[in-house]
């Protein structure tokens, strides 16, 4: 349900209580034809209005409308976001997808052993240590997107031999320098020169599509080793968890392994070319990451050792 308190006053005016109320004060009252009905109805009227707002029944009723509202967006929220995840673990190679599945099995170790390690106290912290092991995943999955689309990015542009075009291209922009300095009265003169700076402007997107290269491949070698740095805290998580048996330790071992996962995000929502995959985890049940989802659990494959 939204913080914001709702205003019972202002949707009384809206509600089919009030017009009930409309039509059984005033309503009736006009109907008797005589002054003193009217009076009675217009003071039954505004009575209504002072306290029927107030009263548990009105109350409980916009309470209950509002829940369901609220429980409605949240369901599509997570229809729509089990949507996306399919979609990008279909996306993924069979190899991906067993890494991916790899983390998940490590995860729900984690949470097997903080739901044995958990009381009815430590419940809420609980939740909240699973809502991190859900943005670890959500974070890892997205870099296997990010790193699988680098991929394919970087080579197509290996097929296309740019920097073997990139020198053809600066020395046929020399040789047409040299022969316009040559011939400065030749007839197609301004036609050369006219090529000239079309093969400059080639060059210079040549230029554009090596430095994304370079900055492409920087930013590949992150994805991965984000990835083997998050497999491997969720390892030394799951470790600890069945190790020392104890919620507070558990708990700070979570806050301190993913503490950088700020700064990931930070770096993924730089990454303009993929602004589909930058949104933060949404608002979803705790442990929702952990839940496999169809693509996930249509063809299982084992995982990878640990």
């Amino acid at each position: 349900m939204t913080d914001t308190p709702p205003n019972y006053r202002r949707l009384f005016w809206k509600s089919r209580d009030h017009l009930w109320l409309a039509v059984l004060t005033l309503g009736l009252g006009f109907a008797t034809g005589e002054p003193l009905g009217l009076l009675v109805g217009g003071v039954l009227y505004a009575l209504g209005h002072v306290y029927l707002p107030d009263s548990a029944r009105f109350r409980k009723k916009i309470d209950a409308r509002r829940l369901a509202a609220d429980n409605a967006a949240s369901s599509e929220r997570e229809r729509a976001f089990e949507a996306q995840r399919t979609q990008l673990l279909a996306s993924l190679s069979a190899e991906r997808r067993r890494h991916h599945q790899s983390l998940v099995a490590v995860c729900k170790d984690i949470t097997a052993a903080s739901a044995e390690n958990s009381s009815g106290d430590l419940t809420l912290s609980l939740d909240t240590r699973l809502r991190k092991l859900d943005e670890l995943l959500w974070t890892y999955l997205r870099l296997q997107t990010i790193e699988q689309s680098l991929e394919v990015y970087l080579e197509t542009e290996r097929r296309e031999q740019l920097p073997q075009a990139e020198e053809a291209a600066a020395r046929e922009i020399s040789a047409l320098e040299a022969e316009i300095a040559a011939s400065p009265a030749s007839p197609s003169l301004e036609t050369r020169r006219k090529l000239l700076a079309s093969r400059r402007d080639r060059l210079d997107a040549l230029r554009q599509r090596i430095a994304r290269i370079a900055q492409a491949r920087a930013n590949l070698d992150l994805a991965l080793s984000e990835q083997e740095r998050l497999v491997e805290q969720a390892k030394l998580i799951r470790a600890d968890a069945v190790a020392h048996k104890n919620a507070e330790s558990l708990g700070a071992r979570i806050d301190i392994s993913i503490e950088h996962l700020a700064e990931t995000n930070r770096w993924l929502s730089e990454l303009s070319e993929f602004k589909d995959l930058t949104g933060q985890l949404p608002a979803l049940p705790a442990g929702a990451m952990v839940t496999p989802s169809a693509t996930a659990t249509r063809q299982p494959e084992p995982p990878l050792s640990s």
